[in-house]
């Protein structure tokens, strides 16, 4: 049986040091020269860099490469070989601080912040770094954005997927590379990554049963395109459960299902006015609607926008509820499903670490989300049930 490639480059370069064709404080080749010399993956070139500082021959310094350790430092080689002095990436003491990559969408105050806040501290508990690179939704940034920091040395990845109904064929490759990393917020349908993201079939039901609960019959839905996007369809789900639960018929008719001036790609004034139009419409084609969910906080913005154009008193003639939602003043603008997301941060960075010391975790793990009550909601106004 013919050894695996990481095997072949490795043993090519002990030989190359132990021969002198690479002198003390040599540069080695990189993963990225390594992988296009031998026509592997980078994650291939990178093990069998890892197997060479393990044995203390190398000493890889992120962002500048690999260079040959001095052989006199025949302790620093002996613990790289037994384990002592070793941070929590497993890499020699020599070898630099650990480094993981974190690749998302894009972050801001309603979502996205948390997230980091929980992964930067989690660094600082592991004595390492957070390198942050986003994708504003894009496919192709998201794929250069892993090829880079797998360039860049990084010893793990975070991934906040973009949305599509495909996902990007580099992620595939980190999973038969068994290269460690993590799905944050969704996970992807047909592959075996761990994912770690809040429980959006509950979340969605707590705020709907909440709403329901209220005296809300006449529930609209607004959301983006779901096309294979997890949370999303999840989120929907949720919706669904708990109008059956509650023995109330779904009407599909008050359903929005193709917002999207709230997704990165067309994040733009004109598209923003054109769902606006959308929202008005429906409620101005079905005025027994006494509430609307929306799956983001930016679609309740506009459903705001649409109900103010509308002389509509909001929660007074129409309740929203939405997923998220920043503090303004003291107060919350909106009823909100709000998400763990600095535990999820810290969960995934640390199941980074977990899967880059060799261990096994859950496929998914779910948070709960929490209903945080804002100004946006109330019992239907009297008028308004008069309608139905």
């Amino acid at each position: 049986m013919s050894s695996p490639m990481y095997e072949k480059i490795f043993d090519a370069l002990r030989s190359g040091i132990v021969t002198g064709q690479y002198q003390i404080g040599d540069r080695v080749p990189s993963e990225k020269e390594l992988a296009d010399e031998y026509g592997v993956s980078r994650i291939t070139s990178k093990k069998a860099l890892e197997l060479l500082a393990g044995e203390g021959l190398i000493v890889r310094r992120p962002g500048r490469g690999s260079f040959v350790a001095d052989p006199a430092s025949a302790v620093a080689a002996a613990n790289a070989q037994t384990g002592v002095n070793k941070n929590a990436s497993g890499r020699g003491k020599d070898d630099g601080k650990m480094l993981v990559g974190l690749i998302m969408t894009d972050f801001g105050d309603s979502y996205g912040t948390g997230l980091i806040y929980g992964m930067e501290e989690a660094s600082r508990k592991f004595d390492s770094y957070l390198i942050v690179r986003r994708t504003f939704g894009i496919p192709s940034y998201e794929e250069e954005a892993i090829k880079g920091l797998l360039d860049f040395g990084v010893d793990g990845l975070i991934i906040f997927p973009a949305q599509g109904e495909y996902f990007n064929a580099e992620i595939l490759k980190l999973v038969i590379d068994k290269f460690p990393f993590v799905l944050v917020d969704r996970h992807l349908k047909g592959i075996s990554a761990g994912s770690i993201s809040t429980d959006n079939v509950a979340g969605s039901k707590l705020g709907t049963d909440y709403l329901i609960d209220l005296g809300h019959k006449h529930i609209g839905l607004l959301t983006p395109p779901p096309i294979d996007t997890t949370a999303i369809e999840d989120r929907i789900e949720g919706f669904i459960q708990a109008h059956a639960e509650k023995g109330i018929v779904v009407d599909r008719d008050l359903w929005i299902e193709d917002i999207v001036s709230t997704l990165p790609t067309a994040f733009i004034e004109e598209n923003k006015a054109k769902d606006i139009l959308k929202i008005k419409l429906l409620l101005k084609d079905h005025p027994h609607i006494t509430a609307l969910f929306s799956m983001e906080y930016n679609i309740a913005l506009l459903a705001r926008e649409a109900a103010k154009q509308l002389k509509l008193r909001v929660p007074e003639d129409l309740s929203i509820i939405c997923f998220d939602c920043p503090e303004q003043d003291g107060n919350y603008p909106f009823t909100h499903l709000r998400q763990n997301q600095e535990e999820m941060g810290r969960l995934a960075y640390e199941n980074v670490v977990r899967l880059k010391e060799g261990e096994t975790l859950p496929s998914k793990i779910l948070l709960d989300a929490s209903l945080v009550r804002g100004d946006s909601t109330s019992s239907p106004a009297a008028k308004r049930i008069a309608q139905s």
